[in-house]
């Protein structure tokens, strides 16, 4: 990792304030660096105390690729994934119970395995592990994986199949996917997951499952893939010989998350053992090297009411006009937005401003790089307005095309993006109210003059969209760690040499769609549609938009 670039300082003990009124900065010998016109972003009405999280109480989905997980019965189990090729049929006794959504499990196509095709997705660049897990429980799976193991092997035998055996890489992969889908709260497949080098080249077929469940009995996980045609065919395919599992906790409605990966190979790959632990492996699964997506806490954030907040939602607009006025305009849905409300003023200098929930207490935030250098936080109150600006860099940062997303998949907290003037792309890990000083590489990506972070092509990991200054748009995936993704760089769109911004937006046309508002020529501010994973026909948002630009 490196650290050089642009400098900053530690927040001043006393420099800021929590909701409370109680000093929270931390750090030594720093102080506030305000810009020379420090914006007027004061609350509306006295800082209210945090609402607690309410229970969730949404109801069974069974949609394909469902972007958050559906619920079952207070004990039940839940699954979901894209169609697989057809299983070998089971009985019907052994269909699931009626209030459980039965989609089935994702295989590896037999073509790819025998003759990967040129399209087959690399590996990633890195070979660092997935950052470790956050906003998870940490506590032992060893007991979990073991049973979730023995309960395969008893039932495969019960049916005259040889038992799976066990390698740890193959299970780091599995424990990779449970910590990513758990922390982000979504029932998803990893894509060409037998591509993978964790994989270790499986040539006789390749299956995964998951299921979750509200309680922690993972042999009833075991229990719910025997119930259901899809998985239980997975479970009972004599071609598997290895195994890998992963169990994640959680303290949310859903306690256990469960993957298994099954691989076949003609021969057996290095490491592989007869269980979980045995000769060779003394844990169920190797645990990840520290690398700089590991979050510095780990953050179950608040459900707020942030209807009085200055921003209400992830598909808010905030803009900010010719006098430095900073402009909010709320989501409505189906691409409709409340009229322009000001919630701020002084941002005339500020290089770009965007809008994320920094310190992932619930209300959003302001991130702002100023023209003078300056790197600044503005943290929202969810009563309205934001408290005093917190200094994060305090100069160099003019030079730098940035964006804040959700890099580290396996990292609740945002992070930062930023390209230099070479084309190299860095990474600057949350340090919360600290300093953005460490950094590490990321790639060559060449210049641009925009950059946006969204998961472009909905597998669950944000990637990078670079505009580069013949308006043309190259995409740049992400695998959810520092790496990029070792492929062709596409180019997903031209004729967009006059876009001023580009906004990230979510739950625009519906809940957790995923979209793009771009700030044109002659006053034209249009959303693209991105939830089916690629650019979908653009709309013009009503305006006015004279004379402002657009928050990224």
């Amino acid at each position: 990792m490196g650290t050089t670039g642009p400098s900053s300082v530690a927040l001043g003990a006393s420099a800021i304030t929590d909701r409370a009124g109680s000093p929270s900065g931390a750090g030594s010998g720093g102080s506030l660096l305000a810009p020379a016109v420090e914006p007027d972003i004061r609350p509306a009405s006295p800082t209210e105390p945090l609402a607690t999280e309410p229970v969730a109480t949404e109801p069974v989905s069974t949609e394909p690729l469902a972007p958050a997980p559906a619920t079952s019965p207070s004990a039940g189990t839940v699954e979901d994934a894209p169609e697989p090729a057809a299983p070998a049929p089971v009985p019907a006794s052994e269909e699931p119970a009626a209030d459980v959504p039965s989609i089935p499990p994702l295989w590896a196509p037999d073509e790819e395995l025998a003759s990967p095709p040129a399209s087959r997705q690399a590996a990633p660049e890195s070979l660092v592990a997935a950052p470790a897990p956050e906003a998870l429980i940490p506590d032992s799976n060893a007991a979990a994986i073991l049973t979730v193991f023995n309960r395969i092997n008893e039932y495969r035998a019960s049916k005259g199949l040889n038992p799976v055996k066990y390698n740890a890489t193959v299970a780091g992969l599995a424990q990779e996917w449970s910590d990513s889908i758990a922390s982000r709260e979504v029932i998803e497949h990893r894509a060409s997951f037998w591509t993978d080098q964790r994989a270790l080249s499986p040539n006789n077929g390749a299956g995964e499952v998951i299921a979750i469940r509200t309680d922690r009995d993972a042999a009833l996980l075991v229990e719910w893939w025997k119930g259901s045609p899809g998985h239980n065919a997975m479970l009972l395919d004599p071609r598997f010989n290895v195994m890998g599992a992963g169990i994640s906790y959680t303290d949310r409605t859903y306690k256990i998350w469960g993957v298994v990966n099954f691989f076949g190979y003609t021969t057996l790959p290095a490491g592989t053992t007869d269980s979980p632990g045995g000769t060779g492996s003394s844990t169920p699964f190797p645990a990840p090297p520290p690398t700089m997506c590991d979050a510095p806490v780990r953050h179950m954030p608040p459900t707020l009411d942030l209807s009085a907040a200055a921003i209400k939602g992830p598909g808010d607009l905030v803009t900010v006009d010719s006098s430095g006025q900073l402009l909010a305009r709320a989501a409505t849905g189906a691409r409709t937005f409340e009229a322009s409300k000001a919630i701020g003023s002084g941002f005339a200098g500020a290089k770009e401003v965007f809008t994320t929930d920094w310190d992932r207490d619930g209300a959003y935030d302001l991130v702002t790089q100023w023209s003078s250098g300056t790197l600044t936080l503005h943290r929202g109150i969810a009563a309205g307005g934001f408290q005093p600006p917190a200094t994060l860099g305090s100069g160099g940062w003019e030079t730098l095309t940035l964006a804040v997303g959700g890099w580290c998949a396996n990292n609740r907290l945002p992070q930062l993006l930023a390209l230099d003037g070479t084309g190299n792309l860095y990474l600057y890990p949350n340090k919360g109210l600290g300093d953005l000083s460490a950094r590490t590489f990321v790639g060559s990506i060449g210049a641009a003059r925009k950059l946006s972070m969204v998961d472009y092509d909905a597998d669950g990991f944000q990637d990078i969209l670079a505009l580069r200054g013949d308006g043309s748009v190259q995409l740049h995936r992400g695998w959810g760690t520092t790496a990029l993704r070792a492929e062709a760089r596409a180019t997903v769109a031209t004729g967009w040499g006059d876009v001023t911004g580009i906004r990230p937006l979510r739950d625009v046309t519906g809940l957790n769609s995923t979209g793009l508002a771009l700030r044109r020529a002659s006053d034209v501010v249009q959303y693209w549609d991105l939830t089916s994973g690629s650019l979908a026909s653009p709309s013009n948002i009503p305006g006015p938009w004279a004379g402002q630009r657009l928050a990224q």
